[in-house]
Parts: structure tokens; sequence; C-alpha cells
């Protein structure tokens, strides 16, 4: 029986789901009417080609009903309608120019369209109408004579607007053609999308990513209005901002009932929630000096609604927001500053970003900035900051704990005083707290932590300082295991070095561990502080024996397993005489650039310590080059900077000989557990790794005084791996060696083949082979995995397999397959594996070879069909291998679906070959490339007398215009030169135009098939 199709299993729902929610169902062929379809085109992909991205009139008419003036102004054409107050250049001629140059002339939809069609075909664009949405871009009203803002959404009265979907959303622009799923609009403008598939389809929701990447590159066009994406198999539910595919920025809409698509529409597609999305929780902000765009979360837009009505509550003074570490909390402060900022219930605020770190303080003034925000000072300086707060400044204070150092006392009593405290775990401690509090007695304090203190020697910290409203002791909360299971954060694993390197255990508790002072220490300078006493323990850890050791071990470790999967490494010494003798003992065993150090220099260092200062410039260059992908250097030995708020993804690895506990270990740890993809080498890290060289691993319970659950979910040792290790390779793994029969032969591969044939079965395989193997790679190269190596090497020739002859392309982690690729060559005699790729020529004696192989039928049905799309990509310029290709493809989906047999799938194939040598033979007779061939089938088809000699006059067409399926103005006039062609034949322009239309059809369909 055939499985349901993606529309009826899930698109089909959304639509319905959305309606009981407010949106109008508006069907394709009404879409298409309001968005101008062409319908006396050539063909549908002409009409797709010049049809608005809009429902035209109804955003016009939206257009005048929320601008009153709009409907009197004068002075106006085409290309001056709008301008942003920052960016007055984007608009060409200007408003003066036009008004002083152009009789009166009366607005018109057209001109709104072409305007917004005039918006570059990138994120800028994007970024340009999302301020239009916003009600950020401005006309003149002749009648005022000045600037007004342009409202397209009434956010006020949400009533007002006009809440539409649709479905099988066609776009194309004379060189690609795609139809989006679902799309929701807003006053006429596209603003969301959809991609469904079906939950039968093998990893649906990275297909479906993958197709809205595609989309990006091929139709930049659609997703210049469209802000927000999402993709649905019925079971997950992922979401991201357009214009950022990457896979750390999307995420999975969370719901109480899980796997419930009714509950993810009607609150994700909600018609306040989309809203909101749209004004308030979609961010542009330079990062690596290119602009981004973001949207944030659900734990940050929880967060940040939380701290608005808390500093809006007049009762209520303090506020915990206790989000882990590398969960977007700088994202999170400035949105809840910006929407305080706006509230009107806030009555002009005076806010307060609170920075602990310079370099902090830099990124967010310039993502305020980014952002739009107009009243923003810094007060780089205690006098400047005095100076603010004593003149009554409203808007946006950026500074830094210490410039309250001294401050006068009640310096502002208002009440409509907030002030958000970064890293408030240690900013607010000691008397610089005071002189805060004191400063601004009245003031709603809201402090922002991914390690608050508690249960340490500090008793109650944070908690006691921010939480006193709340009953647990915080206002908002994401922890560690909420950012792992939503993969905001990765998971981290750890290993202990080896007994003869580790750090000597009676110093480390002499000297550390018995320290209280250590417990809950949240800076790292306060730490280095706290172990320049540990005399002897540092003296042990830079011994020159031990560090020539450890960095010959640091050196075979990172070139076997880390260097190989293309990431990085951090080299923690316990202080910077260590790092600069790390850096000459690495130097013996690795090349000079794998490695730099990177630390504060001081005039007095010594000439060893002197050979590694940095300028600011070298060091800018290292921060800027480490986190890319094959750039040198590969690992940065460190002691105090980059621990803390450096974000690099591709660090993979932490070599860590420095004592640390709690918030300071917690905080540098947290550098290898962010997630990097790297899309051009399929590589999605799924983990950080840390090998520890002084023991605070094994005092897990000592070094993170957190809650054990807290602790549980941030590292996990290595050994527990070897035991889930040991259980599927003894478990799971037996029923998958035992279809191999032959010692992996041909007939191995053949009965592979035929038992993988079915999809859930295949599925199950993959998803437990991926999991054996993520397991292998972490623990490998250790002597625990002797006893497997064989049996893991045959189970990965089984994967490899399948996997060929099945699966389609999705982005995987390539990286991880490296070390298990040697393993498979080493124990496999892997020419038995080829087969499945074998490349068969298709000719008038393939059907022979094919019977004469003594490969199995499945596997001949396999290298069949991808011989023929093999030599369809090879021959992309001749539709009918293409359209041949695809007919293959369908033929493998019958037979995986087992609803074809054997015999009749390689019958079908069989026929196809001999079409094909038939089509060969007569296109030789005749002269005819490909092309020429191909528009003579169809006009054969077709009926058209004379078509031999219409094909010939057809192809001089397509030879005077070679650029016709890249260029508009090209496929214009070979539409016209084949149109008088066959018109010359048959005098019916209706019956001509229809087999012009199906003729360029299938050219579309042919030249777009597996793009």
């Amino acid at each position: 029986m055939p499985k349901p199709g993606e529309h009826k299993t899930v698109q089909a729902r959304i639509l319905a789901y959305a309606e009981e929610i407010g949106w109008t169902f508006v069907s394709r062929a009404e879409a298409e009417r309001r968005r101008h379809f062409n319908q006396s085109a050539p063909s549908p992909s002409a009409a797709a080609h010049v049809a608005s991205l809009y429902f035209e009139d109804l955003l016009y008419e939206k257009v005048r009903e929320f601008n009153q003036e709009y409907r009197a102004i004068t002075g106006w054409q085409v290309g001056d309608i709008h301008t942003f107050p920052d960016n007055p250049a984007t608009t060409l001629p200007s408003v003066m120019e036009v008004r002083e140059t152009t009789p009166a002339y009366h607005a018109t939809p057209g001109a709104l369209i072409s305007e917004l069609q005039r918006l570059q075909n990138n994120i800028y664009g994007n970024r340009d109408m999302h301020r239009y949405l916003c009600n950020e871009a401005t006309y003149y009203s002749a009648e005022e004579k000045r600037e007004l803002n342009l409202n397209l959404i009434d956010y006020d009265n949400p009533e007002a607007n006009v809440y539409e979907v649709t479905e099988e959303y066609t776009i194309s622009n004379g060189r690609y053609s795609i139809r989006e799923d679902v799309v929701f609009l807003i006053n006429g403008i596209p603003v969301l999308v959809i991609e469904c598939k079906n939950a039968n389809k093998d990893e649906a929701i990275a297909l479906g990513i993958d197709q809205i990447r595609r989309y990006h590159a091929e139709t930049p066009e659609i997703f210049v209005p469209e802000m927000i994406y999402s993709v649905t198999e019925a079971i997950g539910f992922s979401y991201g901002a357009t214009w950022n595919t990457i896979r750390r920025n999307i995420f999975n809409w969370k719901d109480e009932e899980i796997g419930n698509l009714e509950a993810k529409i009607k609150t994700f597609c909600s018609i306040p929630h989309i809203l909101a999305l749209i004004k308030q929780y979609i961010l542009f902000a330079e990062k690596d000096e290119e602009l981004q765009k973001f949207i944030l979360r659900q734990h940050q837009t929880s967060a940040v609604e939380k701290v608005v009505e808390r500093c809006l509550e007049p009762t209520k003074q303090r506020g915990l927001v206790w989000h882990t570490q590398g969960s977007g909390k700088t994202f999170t402060m400035i949105k809840a500053a910006d929407l305080l900022f706006r509230a009107a219930d806030a009555n002009k605020p005076t806010i307060i970003l609170m920075i602990d770190r310079n370099e902090l303080e830099d990124h967010i003034l310039r993502n305020l900035a980014m952002l739009g925000l107009q009243n923003v000072e810094h007060a780089n300086k205690i006098n400047r900051l005095i100076e603010l707060l004593r003149n009554d400044y409203r808007g946006i204070i950026v500074t830094m704990i210490h410039k309250f150092n001294d401050m006068p006392a009640n310096i502002c009593e208002r009440s409509n005083v907030y002030v958000l405290i970064d890293e408030a775990h240690r900013t607010t401690g000691g008397d610089l707290g005071t002189y805060l509090f004191a400063g601004l007695p009245n003031a709603t304090m809201i402090g922002f932590t991914g390690t608050p203190i508690d249960k340490t020697a500090h008793g109650k910290g944070t908690f006691k300082t921010f939480g006193l409203n709340d009953p647990k002791g915080y206002l908002d909360k994401y922890s560690i295991s909420d950012s792992i299971i939503d993969k905001t954060t990765l998971p981290l694993f750890y290993n202990l070095a080896p007994n003869e390197l580790l750090a000597n255990p009676e110093l480390m508790e002499k000297e550390f561990w018995s320290l209280a002072e250590t417990e809950g220490v949240s800076d790292i300078s306060e730490l280095n502080r706290i172990l320049e006493r540990a005399v002897n323990l540092k003296n042990f850890l830079k011994a020159d024996e031990r560090v020539d050791k450890v960095a010959k071990y640091v050196a075979d470790h990172f070139v076997r397993n880390v260097e190989p999967l293309g990431y990085k490494a951090f080299l923690v010494g316990v202080d910077r005489p260590a790092c600069a003798k790390y850096k000459l003992a690495l130097d013996k065993y690795l090349p000079a650039e794998y490695s730099a150090v990177v630390y504060t220099g001081n005039n007095n260092d010594t000439k060893e310590l002197k050979a590694y200062h940095l300028d600011k410039k070298a060091e800018k260059q290292i921060r800027k080059n480490f986190p890319k992908f094959g750039i040198q250097p590969k690992i940065l030995i460190v002691t105090e900077k980059l621990l803390t708020g450096y974000d690099a993804p591709i660090l993979y690895a932490m070599y860590l000989d420095k004592p640390m506990r709690d918030h300071t270990l917690l905080q540098a740890i947290a550098r290898v557990n962010r997630p990097y993809e790297n899309e051009a080498e399929e590589m999605v890290k799924p983990h950080g790794f840390v090998l520890d060289f002084v023991g605070i691993f094994d005092k897990l319970e000592k070094a993170l005084a957190f809650d054990s659950d807290e602790v549980n979910a941030i590292v996990k040792d290595i050994a527990l791996l070897k035991g889930l290790f040991k259980l599927k390779m003894e478990k799971k793994v037996p029923q998958y060696l035992a279809l191999i029969h032959h010692n992996f032969t041909d007939k191995d591969v053949d009965g592979l083949i035929e038992h993988f044939r079915d999809k859930d079965r295949r599925k199950e395989f993959f998803r437990e082979y991926k999991e054996i193997e993520m397991l292998y790679e972490i623990i490998s190269p250790d002597a625990f995995l002797r006893p497997y190596l064989e049996d893991y090497a045959t189970l990965s020739a089984i994967y490899s397999v399948v996997r060929k002859a099945y699966a389609k392309k999705i982005m995987i982690d390539r990286a991880f397959q490296r070390k298990t690729n040697e393993l498979v060559q080493q124990y496999v005699d892997i020419g038995y594996i080829e087969p499945i790729q074998e490349f068969i020529e298709i000719n008038a004696e393939t059907i022979e070879l094919i019977k004469n192989n003594d490969n199995g039928d499945s596997t001949r049905i396999i290298n069949l069909i991808k011989s023929i799309q093999t030599i369809a990509k090879d021959e992309s310029d001749d539709p009918f291998l293409i359209a041949m290709s695809e007919r293959a493809r369908m033929v493998q989906e019958r037979y995986e679906d087992r609803q074809t047999s054997t015999a009749e799938a390689l019958s079908e194939l069989f026929d196809e070959i001999n079409k094909n040598e038939e089509r060969k033979k007569e296109q030789s007779e005749k002269g005819f490339d490909g092309l020429t061939f191909f528009v003579y089938r169809a006009l054969l088809d077709a009926g058209v007398e004379d078509a031999e000699e219409a094909s010939i006059q057809i192809k001089q067409a397509f030879i005077e215009y070679p650029n016709w399926r890249t260029s508009e103005s090209e496929l214009r006039e070979v539409r016209n030169n084949v149109t008088f062609a066959i018109y010359a034949k048959i005098d019916n322009l209706d019956e001509v135009a229809a087999i012009v239309d199906e003729l360029f059809s299938l050219l579309t369909k042919a030249y777009e098939i597996d793009k």
C-alpha cells in the first residue's frame, strides 16, 4: 500500500491548524491571481518569473489605511518612497531631488512594490525589509512637509492587519524555480515559510533544512521579505531566521506535547507570536566583521519578557536570570534593554548595561548601534558616569562595575532606573556592589549569570543578592542540561592523563583543594592570586622534565585525535612562565606555526616571557584566525586570556594543566562546548573534550559545587562511554555481523542491499551505527578497544555498503569517519564494497552486461540506477538523459517501497536503456544535438506535422541565444522564435501556445531535476 505523501500528512494539516488560529487560507490559484501571474505568459515558469512576491493590492490598501498622509503624497515617483533615518542613501533619487523636479504625482501600488523589489537580494536587503516591517522606514508628506514613518503592520491594533496562509508558493527568476510548501503573509507580505517533509523519509528535517539552504542560493529574492523559516515532518519542528541556516542557529520549537504537530503550529504560528518575532526578536548584528541575523530562542524571549515585567513591577526590585554559558545572555540583555526603553510604562527610563570585560563592552556597543538604538551613551570613565546620572540622562548607558568605585550615595533616586548586570556572580561582590546599590537606591537590579554562586564558602551569594523576590532564587533559568537537550551547547567528555603525567595528588590537596578561598572563585585573576601561594604545586607543574613529557603527549594526542577531525585545541598552563615553557616544548614535536601563546605582557617580564609578547594587532589577528578552519594556529597556549568570553566554536579539545574549580573551571571548559558546523567540510562537532593533567575531574563533586544534576549534565567521564560501547557491541552488533556469510564477498554485498531495502530497517541501522561510531571516535585510541576492532571494522564496512547504495546526500559529520575509514581499510578487503559503485556505461551492450554480471539483482538495480544518474549529471546539457535520470529515481523509490518487484524494476530500467539506444540512433541520423532532439520528440508527441523541419528552425534559435537558461531576455526571444516556428505548421494560436507551454515546462523540469 502506498504511503501517504507529505501534503496529506503534513501540509494540509498545517493549513487547517493555521485557519483555526486566525489565518485565512488562500488557495494556490487565488494566490497566483493576486500575485499577478501573467496568464498570457508563454509557460508556467515564465508566468512565475513575472509574478510578484506580494499580494500587491492588499499591501497598498493597508499602507493607505495605516498612513493617512500617504493618500495625499505629491511630488513622488518610483524610487522616492522611503528612506531610513540612519541610511538615507538607500533610495535614489533623493526625496528633495524628486520633489524639486517632479510635478504632482499620486503614489501607485506599482511604485511601492518597485521600491521593495529594489532591495538587495541578500541579508542587507532582508535587514532593510525588516525595518519596513517594523515601521522604521519613512515617506515624505507634502502636506506636513516632513518625513513620516511608513506603517506596514499595525502592532498596536493587531486586528487591523490581514493574516493569510497559502501553499505551493512558486518563485522563478529565469534560472531557477522553487515552490515553497506553506507561506504565511501579513498584509500581503510573505513573512514565514514552512517546508514540509514526510516523516517516512530518513533524516527528513535535515533534508528540509538542506532544501531551505538551496532556496537561499538559487532564489534569494524570496528571502528578502521572508523573515523566518521552519521545517517539520509532523514530529519535529525546527525553525530559524532566514539568511542564517547554520546548524547551531537552527532551533527546535518546544511544546509540552512532544510530536504534537497541532500544538506546535498553534503556538509557534500564533499571530501574537509571529508579530512578536518580527517586531521584537529578530536581530541583525555584526560578528566577525560580517552582518549576521539572529532570532531569539524560547528561553531568551521568556527571559526578556520576565525581565521587562519585573522592572515595571513597582513592588519588586531584584531578579536573577540564570542562563548557562553560551546560551546568548548578551542578546537577551540587549533586547531586554531595548524593550524597556520603548515601554510606555517605563516613562523615559535610564537603563544601565553593566559589563565586566572591556572586549564585551565594545561588543555590546557595536550591537546596540546595529540595532539602531539612538539613546546610547558609553560611560567609559567614572566622571562620565557620574555626569550622566547627575544630569538625569534618559536612555541606555553602557559601563563597567569598577566605574562605580567611590560613587556618591543617592546620586539618582528615581525608581525608573534599571540596571542589567552581566556576570552578576562576580561583578557585584565586595565594595563595588555596595557603591552601586547605595548610589541607585530605588533602581531595579537584574543580574545575569551562567554560574551563580551557591553551596560554597560564600554562602548563597548571587541568590542572596538578586533572588530574594523569587521563591526559587531566580526569575528565569536555562540550565546546562536544557542547553544540551536543545543543542545550543554540546556535552563535554573528559579523560584523565596517564598517572605519570598527573599533578601530585598530595600537593593538589594541600595547596589547592584544602584552601577554602578557592571555593566559589569566579574570576581567573583572583584564582591566579590564590595560586601564587601554591609554590610547591606550581614548581611541580612547571618542572622541565614534566613539561616536556606533557608537551610530547599533547602533540601526539592532537595529531592522532584532534587534527584529523579538523578541529583545534587549547593548552592551559598554570601561569605565564608555564605557557612560555610549553611553547618551547611543543615546538620540538610540532611545527612552530601550529601553536601560539596568548597572555598579557608586562614591562618587568623576563627575557623568556617577553619572547612571546604580542602587540594588539598581532593578538587580534590570532583571535581572528583561530576560529577559522584550516588556518594556523591550531593550538593556543593560554593561562588567563581567552578563558572567558572568547568564542571559537572550532575549539574541540582542552588540555588542562591548571588547577581550577567552580566558576573558573566551568567558564574555561565552556570554551569547548560551542556547537560548530562547517558545511564545506561536512563537519558537525558532536561534543567537546577535556584532557585533564591535574586531576580535577577525579574529584568532580569537589571541583563543581553545583547541583548534582547540573554537574552530570556538564561533563561525562569517558569510562561511562566505554561501558555503553561494550554493551552495544555485545548486544546490538551481532545481528548485523550475522548478515555476513562469505567473509564479505560480493554475495554478502548483494545480501546487504536486499536486507536493507526496507526503509525502516535501514533507518534503525543507520541510527545505531552513528551512535556506535561516535563512541568509537571519542574513545579511540585506547587499549580498551582492542577486542572490538575487527567487529567494529566489519560493522563499518556494512554501513559503508548500505549508505553508498541507498543514502541521500545529507550533511553528516564526515570528520568523525576518518579514523573509522582507516580501520576498515586495515581489517576489511574493501574491494568487495565497490560493486555498488560500479559504473556501467549506458549503451547497446549494457543489458547483456548486467544479465551476465555475477552480482545479485538488487545490486544490479542499484548500480544501474547510479550509472544512469551519473551519465545524466555528466551530460547535463542533454534534457533527454536528465529526464531519464528522474524516471530511474522513481523506479528506485517504487522498488524500495516494494511497490514493484526486482524483476519489474530491472525490466523498467532495461526499457529506459532500449529507449535511449533508439533515441541515440535516431538523433545521430538526423544530426541533432541533445536539446534539439528533445524538442523534436516533444513536437512529435504533440502531433506537429513536419516536426523535423520545425526543430531545425528551433535549433537555430537556441544557437543564437545560448544563455536562454540564465537570461530572461534571451529566454523570451527563444520562446518567440519557437512560437513562430510551430505557428508556421499549425494555424491555431491557442494550440501553438499550449504546445510551447508544454515544451518549456518539460525543459524546465528536465533542467531542474536534482538541483
